[in-house]
């Protein structure tokens, strides 16, 4: 009996070990980790900052996301120190309804744009009902997280927003942030296409480059590169799940980067990603890696040099 009992503590010490070791590699490593999550047709990354801030933009079209965070941060930690709503489409905002209601947020990031959906509706409820402060980010702002790492808005440019928002047609004041910033929640837009109002994030960290696109694609591309001096990115994100219209040639030419992501579901009713953008990725010579296909994708960089993982 004795020994059954020394063989159990034994072996429960031993998994106790590994757990531990298991959950210590989530922890911070002085790196900058950009994870595309594996989560069917839609959007998610999650962003680990060399001093361990834990970032999310958009959520994928189910909870599949919180199998992608609980990846990659420890168990104990329920912080997210931002999250980003890129725009408010379903296969990008449904995601984030259980990841707010089972973490605690810091900021709400997004573009001022809404929709009357009944999932937009619950998450904005929730937003507000724990008092998360919300953000409006235009183009030229700057998230700056204080260990290298910063965030610069290169869209939506804020006159162009404002001329296509309907200001009118939804009451602001119920939209309002729980702490009285007076940023926006659910305007529904003029253009009849929330892709347009796609917030894209270049994150930097000194000599390495991410551009997150949303569903931005190559309606508002030109503006885009007017309003941002871009230099070569290393990896860029490529928009609207790799569709017909996803890139313009002087778009993707100008970016020029090294690796190319597509976020997009297995067997998909939209085609995605369409066979003219990946043979105008290929054509430049960008490698490409695609969520269907190669599941999770992690790019690590310490400043310098950046990898794959």
């Amino acid at each position: 009996m004795r020994k059954i009992i020394s063989i159990t503590v034994i072996g429960l010490l031993l998994l106790t070990v590994i757990f531990v070791f298991w959950e210590r590699e989530k922890l911070s490593d002085g790196k900058l980790h950009i994870v595309f999550c594996d989560v069917g047709q839609g959007d998610a990354i999650y962003i680990k900052t060399p001093k361990g801030n834990d970032i999310l933009i958009d959520g994928g079209p189910d909870d599949k996301v919180l199998g992608c965070l609980s990846s990659h941060m420890p168990f104990w930690d329920r912080d997210l120190e931002m999250v980003v709503l890129s725009h408010p489409q379903a296969d990008h905002l449904t995601g984030l309804i259980p990841v707010v209601s089972r973490y605690t947020l810091r900021y709400f990031v997004t573009s001022p744009v809404g929709n009357t959906s009944l999932g937009y509706k619950k998450l904005i409820d929730l937003i507000a009902n724990n008092g998360v402060r919300v953000k409006n980010v235009y183009t030229g702002e700057v998230i700056d997280f204080g260990d290298g790492t910063v965030f610069k808005i290169v869209w939506p440019e804020e006159k162009w927003a404002k001329r296509n928002l309907d200001l009118v047609s939804v009451g602001k004041k119920e939209f309002l942030s729980a702490d009285g910033s007076g940023a926006v929640l659910g305007v529904t837009n003029l253009s009849g296409e929330l892709n347009d109002f796609s917030t894209m994030i270049l994150v930097q960290m000194r000599e390495f480059d991410a551009l997150l696109t949303g569903d931005g694609d190559e309606k508002i591309q030109d503006v885009v590169l007017a309003d941002n001096g871009f230099t070569k990115i290393e990896v860029l994100k490529v928009p609207h799940h790799g569709s017909k219209t996803a890139m313009t040639d002087k778009f993707l030419q100008t970016i020029s980067s090294s690796l190319a992501v597509i976020s997009v579901g297995k067997g998909n009713k939209y085609g995605h990603p369409a066979k003219e953008t990946i043979e105008k990725i290929q054509t430049v010579g960008i490698e490409i890696k695609r969520t269907d296909k190669d599941g999770e994708i992690e790019v690590v960089s310490d400043g310098e040099k950046w990898w794959e993982r």
